[in-house]
């Protein structure tokens, strides 16, 4: 036993300046350092998850991160098809089409005087700032436009397909909904109505015949679930994206693979929180499934992991 558990040393080691991201992993599985030793663990669960030909695997984020420029990155995912499903939430859609559609970013700060940002018609999320005029109102000039002519085809609509047909008229190549709709991704996003676009969807449906219908959605996921011999996830921060992935996984019996990269902890029993074991008590994770969690900031973590996980 004790053997077993002395089994692989701790090993000292250099950076160079040619290193790469993948050389990156290396040096991680080298040093065994806290986090590092985690990274490591989880490329090795994700390069197995997508390996696994039976395994239908599922890319849970939050709209946080779109706002930065890991949006390019995780439109890249879906290029590559690394993924079979897409829950994130409606944040996602909002940053997604007032990018595609002409709306800058700025780089920004944390500590910075909030009353004067409003002063000057800025939004703040987090250090990244967002011109008024770049976000709402071009988010509803454009949804308008689009509804307008998808609505002669039809009236009611699933979320997920209406979401496709949305992607279908973005030109840009790191838009998130484009990169779906051409890859056939769907993407799915239970609290649809928790932004600017749900609710210009909503104020268009007081005047037009547009009806949203999200059990279209469910019955979706349902047959993708119950149809699957095995399923993964890698999971972004958490809230209803990371909810909604593991709820309808205990549908089978429990996700068989799952990475979670989070900010968030247990002690205050959020779900946000939930490290992956506890999914094992409602049945949301298998028992034996490959698991761990990757404790720092996406925008750190993610390009180091996405690296070591492309072909």
């Amino acid at each position: 036993m004790r053997a077993e558990l002395l089994e692989e040393e701790v090993l000292d080691a250099i950076v160079n300046k040619d290193m790469t991201l993948r050389n990156l992993v290396e040096f991680y599985r080298r040093i065994h350092g806290f986090t590092a030793s985690s990274i490591v663990e989880a490329v090795e669960i994700l390069r197995r998850m997508i390996a696994d030909k039976e395994s239908i695997n599922f890319l849970s984020f939050t709209g946080n991160i779109v706002a930065t420029g890991l949006r390019g990155l995780l439109a890249q995912m879906l290029r590559n098809k690394m993924f079979d499903v897409v829950i994130t939430t409606c944040g996602t859609i909002d940053h997604d089409i007032a990018r595609s559609f002409g709306g800058k970013y700025y780089k920004g700060r944390f500590d910075v005087d909030d009353e004067m940002l409003l002063e000057n018609g800025i939004h703040r999320l987090g250090n990244i700032y967002i011109p008024i005029e770049n976000y709402g109102p071009l988010i509803e000039k454009v949804v308008n436009e689009i509804i307008v002519q998808i609505l002669e085809e039809k009236e009611e609509w699933g979320v997920r397909e209406l979401l496709e047909r949305i992607g279908s008229f973005i030109q840009d190549e790191n838009s998130i909904l484009r990169a779906a709709s051409l890859n056939k991704i769907p993407i799915y996003v239970p609290g649809i109505v928790d932004g600017a676009f749900g609710t210009n969807i909503f104020m268009i449906s007081q005047f037009t015949g547009l009806k949203l219908n999200p059990f279209k959605d469910m019955k979706e996921l349902a047959d993708i679930v119950f149809g699957a011999k095995k399923t993964g996830a890698l999971i972004i921060g958490g809230g209803i994206s990371k909810h909604h992935t593991i709820w309808w996984n205990q549908f089978k019996g429990g996700l068989d693979y799952v990475v979670y990269v989070t900010t968030a902890v247990e002690y205050d029993g959020s779900l946000s929180g939930a490290r992956p074991r506890e999914a094992i008590s409602w049945g949301k994770l298998k028992p034996r499934a490959q698991r761990t969690v990757v404790y720092g900031d996406a925008t750190v973590l993610l390009p180091i992991i996405v690296a070591n996980i492309i072909e």
